[in-house]
């Protein structure tokens, strides 16, 4: 697992009790998520953009306001906007269904997008060229890690390894610091994330149906049948 580790853990623990029991879980954070230093100037914003948890965390440690909606992407988003109090809205699974949905229903802006440091799609840029105001402000950093010894030591053996990748900034991460032999099976939560991966010496690459948890669990649950069957294991459900 490459995510942080309560974010690995979370998906772990919701994969198939069959599942689990045929895997040694190994976690590796490549990324670590750190909220920025800064002060949110969000009081001229009418409402807030998240695309990710870490900006809802990373937003809740900087006590930005809750008196204003939140405008998100995914369940994931969503249900965390929520718990940390705000009113907050799922409108779309992806940034691209994000930007037709509020390009649609014009909420009240202008709207302020916070974000980490390292940011795909050009979401506040590309409301705004379309007439909806949006501002951006990164508030958490993304800090690269390398495999934990651990892993190393298991790229390097035999054993199939299986890679779920949640993000295209981990994925090249990935990439560039997988050098081991073992037989690689990967995940990747969407096309983008998928792209770094495919210079890779891998077995299978399959890309979730859709880029949420759910579909990621279903992902490398097929990954895992596959793997035992190349093994010779059994892999009825």
């Amino acid at each position: 697992m490459t995510r942080p580790r309560a974010a690995s853990e979370r998906f772990v623990a919701q994969l198939p009790t069959r599942i689990r029991s045929r895997v040694e879980v190994i976690h590796s954070p490549i990324l670590e998520i750190k909220p920025l230093a800064v002060q949110v100037h969000a009081d001229e914003a009418k409402g807030l953009i998240f695309t990710s948890a870490n900006a809802v965390n990373a937003a809740t440690s900087l006590d930005v306001s809750r008196k204003m909606p939140a405008f998100c992407v995914g369940p994931v988003t969503t249900g965390t906007a929520k718990g940390a109090g705000w009113d907050a809205r799922m409108v779309g699974a992806t940034a691209e269904e994000l930007i037709a949905n509020l390009l649609k229903h014009r909420p009240q802006s202008p709207l302020l997008h916070l974000r980490g440091e390292h940011s795909r799609g050009n979401i506040a840029e590309r409301l705004t060229e379309s007439g909806l105001a949006v501002r951006e402000q990164p508030v958490y950093k993304q800090h690269l890690l390398p495999l934990t010894d651990r892993a190393g030591a298991v790229a390097e053996g035999n054993e199939p390894v299986i890679a779920p990748i949640f993000s295209p900034r981990t994925a090249r991460q990935f990439a560039d610091i997988w050098v081991g032999s073992a037989p690689l099976w990967l995940a990747a939560i969407s096309e983008a994330t998928a792209e770094p991966l495919y210079s890779l010496d891998y077995v299978r690459l399959k890309i979730a149906k859709e880029p949420t948890p759910k579909k990621m669990r279903k992902a490398v649950k097929k990954l895992v049948k596959h793997a035992m069957r190349v093994e010779g294991g059994e892999a009825t459900d």
